[in-house]
Order: structure tokens, then C-alpha cells, then sequence
């Protein structure tokens, strides 16, 4: 991530909001979100007391809401009473999520649910004269759903309704014909001979965990159960499938516009900011302005959580109003707001805006003034980089205009033949494209051995005097050390490149990691450190730490921030797909966006 030494800006995007904090606003925005909180707390109470009613004797004889016996039922349709009163409290329970984003869909669903459960349970009161609890509480949440209608305005996925509809067909028909099957293949299990349509009915009504017209001989009552089993499972996970995509929040594929980017540009031009600016470039992030697009948020959306990365990009002044259209945007689409990896002053700007911020690592920085291979602390480099000298490397270092069309694409062409099969890494300090017409002030270190090239890197710029580490590969077969030499060359050169600071990789915990190797360390210190260490098997959370420890770099420290905390396992799990470390396999995404 990137250094703050030069004010810290960041990328960004956002299309509406104001150049100064509208105190105004914010009051409004948190007292709407009071209102909406307390609307979902009572959806879960209600849920919860409505499941508990139906499942549970204690409850029902407490509150007198044995609800499906006001529908004057028969004994065969009790399970199903069971079932669709507990579907329903569980799906307040579910809803409850959605409304917390205040999706509009969410909203509809849960008003259409808490009607129907009030017509029950008055129902109820009618013919049993007792159980008005219930019917008490599930008016209120009624009431409140009601007069909280303006708050729910989050867009839902467009094709979210035909996917829904599709699931709902597909898993209900596989369910039918799974149950249609077992009745048809085990006809001397079941008693008196039943006919295909009375084997039909059975099995549409298990899905609904109603027992249907088949009875079953006495030695194949396990039939019995598991076609009960079967049908409702496939109902159940009908009924959820789709309801999930009916609510989800709507994903769009990542692109960043070319006006937009153009726009980016220009504040990149005019500021010197964050080193993490440039990274706003990525084309599979979008962008939103501030009013007057004097700054601007970048993210990207996954899995309901819209990313952004960085600082805001642009005029310090105006981030309050691109941080308010960023989280307005939040707001329509239904997404959580969360920021990877911005810097102190960036945090201070998002806190203030009512997210809540956690220290994430540390960003290296190097000041090529002060840089040097001589002294003590610098033996192990300045070793490293003599061996590969003798050993025949050398490296060159040219800004990328300084390369004709067919020199470029030759570079992109051996980056991905070293990067190979691996995906590629990196959200929040990586551009996504090596060697583009559309960065020629980036600089490229390529060392060579014999003539032949065997690793590189790419750099960014990073306001007009500075350059942030965006990629850095190897020859599968280079020697040890070429990184090494690559940084020292690049440090030596950037004088002559007017460069005065430079940004390397970003160390995730690296505090965590400092504290666990200090005399005297605690024993949470220790063992957080050993955690860590061990999972760097996986990530590189240690050896990236070691590695930029080995430049004596300025230290400067990088943060998450997030709506609440349970929100973190969520947030956590989208920086990991947004880095390139896991997340949803490319299956999933394609069945998500069919």
C-alpha cells in the first residue's frame, strides 16, 4: 500500500455529493439508520417468537398460538401447518438481513409475510378468545413496516427475479420427480395400489412437508420417511435459493468507464497524492464523483460489498463529498461500504463519516536520498547484489516511453509467460496490465544474465517525484537475489528519473509480527505471531514483511474500514477474492451471473 509522506490521496469514484460535509446529511443519514435498525431488530424478535410458537409446546402453551389449528386443518395437513408458520418465521429471520441494507424487494416480501401471519394469528384470537400476544406483535412490526416504507430503497439485482423464478421451477421439479421415482420403482412398498396421479400428488406435496395420499406398507415405513425427507429438503432449498436471488444485491461486471477514467487522470494530474492513487486506474473498479469532481471513490463490488481501495483521489477538500456519494451509492444498490489499505488521514475522513476503522499493516517506503547499501544494517542486500553482479546480471531501467510498440508487447508477452497458470494477485497496489500504452510513465526494471531476461518489475507513478511498486516476476529457473539487485538498481537510477520516493509491497500485520520477536513479548503477542507465521504457508504475511525489512524503508501504516463488526468475516472474505487469494471459484460466479 501506500505512503501518506505527500498528503495521501487515493483513488476514487463517485458521481454525486458535496465538496464540504453536510453535517445535516450525516444527522440524517444516522437517524434513517436508527429507524431502519430497529425495524430489522423487530422482524428478528417476531421471526424468532413465530418459530418458536410453531415448533415448540412451551412457547405455544405460554402465548396460546398454536397457529395452525384456527385454520380448522385436518391431522395429515398438521405437519404442513408446522412447516409454513416456521417458514415463515424463518424467513422474517432472513428478511431481516435485507432490510438491514434496505432493499426494496426485502421489504416487499417482509410486509407480504408479517400480512399473512397476522391474518393467522387474528384467526386465532377469533376462535380460541386467547393468544392476543402474538397478534399484538406482529401488527406493530406490520405498522412499522408500513410508515418505514421511505427508507427502503435499495435496488435489488435486475435479472434477480428470473433466477429466482428459474431456481424455484428447478429445484422444486427435482425434488418432484426424485419422490415420483422412489414411490414408482418400490411398488410393493406402498399400500393399496395407489395410482400414478395419487403417487404425483404425494410427491408435490412433500415439498411442502405435507403427507400425501400413499400410504406405505408396515415393513417400509423408512420409504415413508425418506421420501418425506427428500421432498421437503428440495422445497426448503427451493424456497431459499430463490429468495436469495431474488434479494441479493446486484453485482455488476467490473469496468471502469473511459470518461471516467479520463477523469481520474486529470485529478492524478493536479494532486500529489496517495501512492496507492494511481491503482484507481484499474479498469475492473468504477468510479464516483464528488459534486463539482473535484475527488472521487474507486471500488468494485463482490458479493454485496462494494471495496473501495485507498484514499480518495483528488482535492482533500472535496473527500467528504465523495466518501457521502460513495455511501449513498451503498445505499441504493443495497451494498456494504467497506475501504482496503487507506491511510491515517484517509481513515480519519472515512470515520467521520461513520465507519469504524482497524489497523491492517504497514506500508514500506523508500526515500531514494537517504538510500544507501553502505553500513551494517544493509550488509545482507548489498551481498546479495554483489553475488549477482558477479554472477553476470545486469538491469536496466527506462520509463515505458522510453519503449517502441513491439518492445512492449514483448514485455507483456514474458510477464505472462512467467506469471504462467497463476492468477494474477493484487486489488489495491496492482494496475492489472503490464506495459500499456495508456501508463507511459510508468518504469520498468528488467535484469538480464547473458542477454536474457530473467525477472522485472513495474512501477506506477506516484505524483509527479515518486513511484508505487505495481509488479514484480521472475524466470521460474532466475537465481536468488534478482529482486534484490532490481531495487537496488532501480533506488540508484531514480535520481536520474527524478524520482524521490519510492513504494514497495504492503506487510499485513507487520506490527503484529515486530511485537511477537521483541524481548519480553507477551504471550498473546508471541502466539499471534506464531499464527501469522504459520499462515504464511498459504499467504505471504512473514516473507513479504522480511523481505521489505531488508531496505531499512519507512514504515507507515495502512487500515480496513468497515459499517460494524459483524460485517468483517463478509469484508474479509471479499479482500480475499479482490487480492486473489481465494473467494468464490469462477463456477459459482457463472452460475450467480447466468
Amino acid at each position: 500500500m501506500a505512503a501518506d509522506t505527500a498528503g495521501g490521496q487515493r483513488r476514487g469514484p463517485v458521481r454525486a455529493g458535496n465538496p464540504r460535509p453536510d453535517p445535516e446529511a450525516r444527522r440524517r443519514r444516522l437517524s434513517e439508520a436508527a429507524v431502519v435498525r430497529a425495524v430489522v431488530w423487530a422482524a428478528r424478535i417476531v421471526g424468532l417468537l413465530t418459530v418458536a410458537t410453531a415448533v415448540l409446546p412451551a412457547p405455544r402453551r405460554l402465548l396460546g398460538s398454536e397457529l395452525r389449528s384456527s385454520l380448522g386443518l385436518p391431522p395429515g395437513v398438521g405437519l404442513a401447518g408446522l412447516v409454513v408458520t416456521a417458514v415463515a418465521g424463518v424467513g422474517l429471520l432472513l428478511l431481516a438481513t435485507g432490510l438491514r441494507r434496505r432493499k426494496q424487494r426485502a421489504w416487499w416480501v417482509a410486509t407480504g409475510t408479517t400480512a399473512v401471519l397476522l391474518v393467522v394469528n387474528v384467526l386465532h384470537v377469533v376462535d380460541q378468545r386467547h393468544g392476543l400476544t402474538p397478534a399484538v406483535l406482529v401488527g406493530a412490526l406490520l405498522v412499522a413496516l408500513l410508515a418505514t416504507r421511505r427508507y427502503f430503497v435499495a435496488r435489488q439485482d435486475p435479472g434477480g427475479l428470473g433466477r429466482a423464478v428459474r431456481t424455484l421451477v428447478q429445484f422444486g421439479l427435482a425434488g418432484f420427480l426424485i419422490v415420483w421415482v422412489l414411490l414408482a420403482l418400490n411398488p410393493r412398498r406402498l399400500a393399496d395400489d395407489p395410482s400414478i396421479a395419487a403417487q404425483a400428488a404425494h410427491a408435490g406435496l412433500s415439498l411442502i412437508g405435507v403427507t400425501g395420499p400413499v400410504t406405505f406398507a408396515p415393513h417400509a415405513l423408512w420409504l415413508d420417511d425418506l421420501t418425506a425427507a427428500a421432498g421437503l429438503t428440495f422445497g426448503v432449498v427451493a424456497v431459499l435459493t430463490a429468495g436469495y436471488h431474488l434479494l441479493r444485491s446486484p453485482e455488476p461486471r467490473p469496468s471502469l468507464l473511459p470518461e471516467d477514467e479520463e477523469r481520474l487522470r486529470a485529478l492524478l494530474r493536479q494532486r500529489d497524492g496517495d501512492s496507492l492513487g494511481y491503482f484507481a486506474l484499474r479498469r475492473d473498479k468504477a468510479a464516483v464523483f464528488a459534486h463539482g469532481g473535484k475527488s472521487a471513490v474507486s471500488y468494485r463490488v463482490l458479493a454485496g460489498v462494494a471495496l473501495a481501495s485507498g484514499d480518495p483521489v483528488g482535492d482533500v477538500g472535496a473527500w467528504p463529498g465523495a466518501i457521502e456519494a460513495f455511501l449513498h451509492e451503498c445505499t441504493r444498490y443495497g451494498w456494504s461500504p467497506a475501504v482496503l489499505g487507506c491511510s491515517e488521514r484517509g481513515a480519519t475522513a472515512w470515520a467521520k463519516a461513520g465507519l469504524d476503522a482497524l489497523e491492517l499493516g504497514d506500508e514500506a517506503v523508500l526515500d531514494t536520498a537517504t538510500f544507501t547499501l553502505d553500513g551494517r544494517p544493509m550488509r545482507g542486500v548489498r551481498q546479495t547484489v554483489k553475488r549477482m553482479q558477479r554472477l553476470g546480471h545486469t538491469a536496466v531501467v527506462r520509463r515505458l516511453h522510453d519503449y517502441d510498440d513491439d518492445e512492449r508487447t514483448r514485455i507483456a508477452q514474458r510477464a505472462q509467460r512467467w506469471r504462467g497458470d497463476e492468477h494474477e494477485r493484487g486489488f489495491s497496489m496492482a494496475s492489472s496490465r503490464v506495459a500499456d500504452p495508456a501508463d507511459p510513465d510508468a518504469v520498468v526494471v528488467t535484469v538480464f544474465r547473458d542477454g536474457e531476461p530473467s525477472g522485472m518489475l513495474q512501477l506506477v507513478p506516484w505524483g509527479p517525484d515518486g513511484l508505487s511498486l505495481d509488479l514484480m516476476v521472475r524466470d521460474a529457473a532466475a537465481d536468488n537475489g534478482i529482486n534484490e539487485l532490481m531495487i537496488a538498481e532501480l533506488m540508484a537510477a531514480a535520481p536520474q528519473l527524478g524520482v524521490r520516493r519510492v513504494s514497495l509491497n504492503f506487510a499485513v500485520f507487520r506490527s503484529a509480527l515486530e511485537r511477537g520477536e521483541r524481548i519480553g513479548a507477551g504471550p498473546v503477542a508471541r502466539g499471534w505471531a506464531r499464527l501469522l507465521r504459520l499462515a504464511s504457508r498459504w499467504w505471504q504475511i512473514d516473507s513479504l514483511y522480511r523481505f521489505n525489512a531488508k531496505f531499512r524503508p519507512d514504515w507507515y501504516p495502512r487500515y480496513v474500514l468497515f459499517p460494524a463488526v459483524r460485517d468483517l468475516p463478509r469484508i474479509l472474505f471479499v479482500v480475499l477474492e479482490a487480492e486473489g487469494f481465494g473467494g468464490r471459484p469462477p463456477a459459482v460466479l457463472r452460475l450467480l451471473r447466468r
